[in-house]
């Protein structure tokens, strides 16, 4: 994928944050991506900025639900013919004492950070085996590092990590390539934040879009399966 003009990627979890810094990033280097979230109004809003109208698709996709994803992939193979990329990103977080965490505040977790990628990498996967594409998750450092009152959290970025890496040993035989991006501290609006200057000591959003675009234009024999990145420098207070 080393001349990536022209290839077709999606990024679930698009409209903002990291998904987007990716979009941009991809867009930039002449891809044609797809970007969904679960309201169009707001998915479309950030299309736009995104600019390109014509390399540039808004979709509405609730990665909670399988044949969500599938309609969604199945609109990018009648808008442009192929897959190639996909980041599975759509994500949320709660954060409480396992003992005071809700009933909801857990499915919700595992039913988006977790099922929510087994489903993008079951709709997709048969339109990657044909390109020979690249499927990506966004993880956490949290996905390997456990903290107090991270227990739901924790338990869905641990998920990810694994079955990231099973599903790349399943995967490589198809020549489909399968990574998981583990970040630190990023400055998006997760969890409520409002990102300002304060943030700026954070990994940027745009700075996961440039590892996106140098795990693609890696030489296809090296795959790096698991990437952990983290801030330079922790925050001086």
């Amino acid at each position: 994928m080393q001349d990536l003009k022209g290839k077709v990627a999606y990024i679930t979890g698009g409209s903002k944050g990291i998904g987007y810094g990716v979009a941009e990033k991809l867009v930039a280097a002449g891809m044609k991506v797809a970007i969904s979230g679960r309201t169009l109004k707001t998915v479309e809003t950030a299309a736009q900025y995104l600019g390109n109208v014509e390399n540039v698709l808004a979709l509405e996709s609730d990665v909670t639900q399988l044949n969500s994803e599938k309609e969604a992939i199945q609109k990018i193979l009648d808008t442009w013919g192929q897959v190639d990329v996909v980041l599975a990103n759509a994500g949320v977080g709660h954060f409480a004492p396992v003992d005071e965490m809700s009933d909801e505040q857990w499915h919700q977790m595992i039913d988006t950070n977790l099922s929510g990628v087994f489903h993008t990498l079951k709709a997709s996967v048969q339109a990657l085996k044909k390109s020979k594409g690249y499927y990506i998750t966004l993880a956490s450092l949290a996905g390997t590092n456990f903290f107090a009152s991270g227990a739901g959290y924790n338990a869905t970025k641990f998920g990810v990590v694994g079955f990231t890496q099973a599903a790349m040993l399943d995967l490589r035989k198809y020549d489909v390539k399968v990574s998981t991006i583990m970040p630190g501290s990023v400055a998006t609006h997760f969890n409520n934040n409002e990102p300002t200057e304060k943030d700026s000591w954070k990994i940027q959003p745009e700075d996961i879009g440039e590892l996106v675009l140098d795990l693609l234009k890696m030489h296809p024999r090296t795959l790096p399966s698991k990437i952990e990145v983290r801030p330079t420098r922790p925050d001086k207070k």
